[in-house]
């Protein structure tokens, strides 16, 4: 698995030091858990952002920003990000902000 510990590392310094967030490899890339839900992923293609079905619409309507798709499939509620957006610092930190409430809004596993 090739991957961006750059984007690792911008994406732990922004989360912070949660007790309840957890990391682990997935999709290709370094995936972020906060209690137990999938938060969001850096990989060697970008970052990928859940912000929950019916509250992308703005993130998707921002230059750089599209929609996950899962091969052919397109996974609503979650957008891919290249570095153009995740060198951006606000921008990064307002697409996790938004995935942070989204993710602490649901009940842990």
């Amino acid at each position: 698995m090739a991957r961006d510990r750059g984007l690792e590392e911008l994406m732990r310094e922004e989360l912070g030091d949660r007790p309840a967030l957890a990391e682990k490899s997935m999709f290709g890339g370094w995936a972020f858990m906060l209690n137990g839900n999938l938060l969001c992923c850096a990989r060697h293609d970008g970052m990928l952002i859940r912000l929950g079905k019916g509250n992308d619409d703005w993130a998707l309507a921002l230059p750089g920003v599209i929609q996950m798709l899962s091969g052919e499939r397109v996974m609503h509620g979650w957008v891919r990000g290249g570095a153009e957006v995740y060198g951006d610092d606000t921008l990064r930190r307002r697409l996790l902000d938004a995935a942070l409430a989204y993710v602490e809004s649901l009940p842990s596993k």
